[in-house]
């Protein structure tokens, strides 16, 4: 997603003092929320646009979509006619993969955007319906590692890089590179950017050039470990490596399952990350009890050195399928709205445009509040003590209090904009993976406490006329995925500058 993941620091001077979060929330119809005595509110899509699947980068490869995003709100301009232009920063993952992983050097596309929304509750013009974002690739730089060498998507495949200088243990793949699967992005005003990922799960800090200058390491309870020793592979070999053995760890993130969202708290002063969905030891073994993740809270004084400073249960949303079975949605992406509240993407999987389900389950945006809840940094729960072994929550522990806000996939909102959630499975049926988020003022002096929120898919890279690392592919499935955005208009009061 992304600064509040979503605004830039110079514009962080943000009076937060009345939005505190005292209590579970509680609905007071479909569109809003109220948790203690603020209610914020979800006046439906406004806008659809998209850049098409076989979008191509300076580098000549296949654009990748949003597995994290962060607007330039230094850039954001409101017209006199109500429409709007600036710029933002989408950060893909780690290129096509349907087998295996390849070398694809980790980049950081910037995107020109030009937004025409209707008002709340209106529907587009006949014909306009997905035109009212129009994106362009701007940009795109490449991400090295601290020497400025070429990084790499490639699976660490069971290597790692020694500790040295400041840097600790790092994934590295049999090449010799540093892996990144990179996930969520916080932009800070000096150019500088967190980035996290999934291999680790570590949070990067990149210079405004791309060089990586720090690695902050998790507790070492999502650190995943085999065969008693710390091993960053996530079980999708590259050509010619062999899969890790136990092709999952016995303890931390589960594979593919890393610090998937990441927020800067809108005072600048802390970093929140969020897991997936729980770690092995914690249930993360079952896509049934997988419900306890974490959120960690970083103190940001010293961006060279973040400090964890809490830690909360994060328990993600459940549903059931077709057949009865209760599953666990896992977390996309976070937006910050203070030190203790953050707005969460959480989604099914294998359901949508370029996947073989049609028809979602669950897409929703939650309101998270760790006010209240307990905070185990530095606990046994970060060391070797499980904190919800086969899912069950240890009783001495409280977790975060967390409400649906936005339902993505609402099927009358969805049909303004010429969408729809199921079959039939074409390009206007959502995609599978909604994973970046971002805010940004409606900057109108009637509606202070207005914002659009940004959420954009990660479209796997799936295209028929793609191009990577060398060589044409044609994305499995068939289909052409193409890099959507979607905008709400949200009222979330006491964010807007003083």
């Amino acid at each position: 997603m992304k600064n509040v993941h979503s605004m830039t620091l110079p514009l962080l001077s943000v009076a937060l003092a009345t939005f505190v979060f005292a209590a579970p929330a509680a609905a007071l119809a479909d569109n809003s929320v109220t948790v203690g005595n603020v209610t914020l509110v979800n006046k439906g899509r406004v806008a659809v646009g998209r850049i098409p699947a076989n979008q191509r980068d300076k580098f000549g490869e296949t654009f990748g979509s949003g597995s994290g995003m962060s607007i330039d709100t230094k850039s954001w301009v409101r017209n006199a006619d109500g429409s709007y232009k600036g710029s933002l920063w989408l950060l893909p993952d780690r290129g096509y993969n349907a087998v295996g992983t390849t070398d694809f050097r980790p980049r950081l596309n910037t995107v020109e955007i030009q937004l025409t929304p209707v008002a709340p509750g209106a529907t587009p013009p006949a014909g306009k319906e997905q035109s009212g974002v129009v994106a362009k690739l701007a940009d795109t730089i490449l991400l090295t590692d601290n020497k400025g060498a070429d990084t790499t998507g490639l699976d660490p495949a069971n290597g790692t890089r020694h500790p040295e200088g400041s840097m600790p243990l790092l994934p590295q793949a049999p090449n010799g590179k540093i892996s990144l699967d990179n996930e969520a992005i916080a932009r800070l005003s000096d150019g500088t950017m967190f980035i996290s990922d999934e291999y680790g799960p570590y949070i990067y800090r990149f210079s405004a050039t791309g060089l990586m200058m720090s690695a902050t390491q998790p507790p070492a309870a999502l650190l995943p470990m085999r065969n008693g020793a710390v091993n960053f592979a996530s079980n999708n070999p590259g050509p010619g490596e062999t899969a890790p053995d136990p092709k999952d760890p016995t303890s931390g993130r589960q594979n593919n399952q890393g610090l998937e969202g990441m927020s800067m708290t809108p005072d600048g002063k802390f970093l929140i990350a969020v897991l997936q969905s729980a770690t092995r030891q914690d249930g993360g073994d079952s896509s049934s009890t997988r419900q306890n993740t974490r959120a960690l809270i970083y103190d940001a004084a010293d961006l060279a050195h973040l400090k964890l400073v809490h830690e909360y249960v994060v328990p993600l949303p459940v549903f059931k399928d077709d057949k009865g079975k209760t599953l666990v949605a896992a977390q996309s992406e976070i937006v910050a709205l203070s030190p203790t509240n953050f707005l969460m993407l959480a989604r099914d999987s294998g359901n949508g445009y370029g996947v073989k389900g049609d028809k979602s389950l669950y897409r929703s945006i939650n309101i998270v509040d760790v006010s209240a809840a307990t905070d185990i940094a530095g606990s046994k729960f970060d060391a070797d003590t499980a904190l919800a072994p086969k899912g069950v929550l240890d009783p001495s522990v409280k977790p975060a209090a967390v409400s649906q806000f936005i339902d993505i996939n609402d099927s009358a909102d969805l049909a303004r904009f010429g969408l729809h959630n199921g079959a039939p499975n074409d390009r206007n049926n959502l995609s599978e993976k909604w994973e970046a988020m971002s805010l940004v003022s409606v900057q109108d002096p009637k509606l202070p406490d207005d914002y659009f929120l940004f959420v954009a898919n990660d479209n796997d890279f799936l295209t028929q006329d793609g191009f990577q690392v060398g060589a044409a592919y044609k994305g499995d499935g068939g289909g052409d995925v193409d890099t959507m955005f979607q905008v709400f208009q949200v009222t979330i009061p006491g964010l807007s500058a003083k």
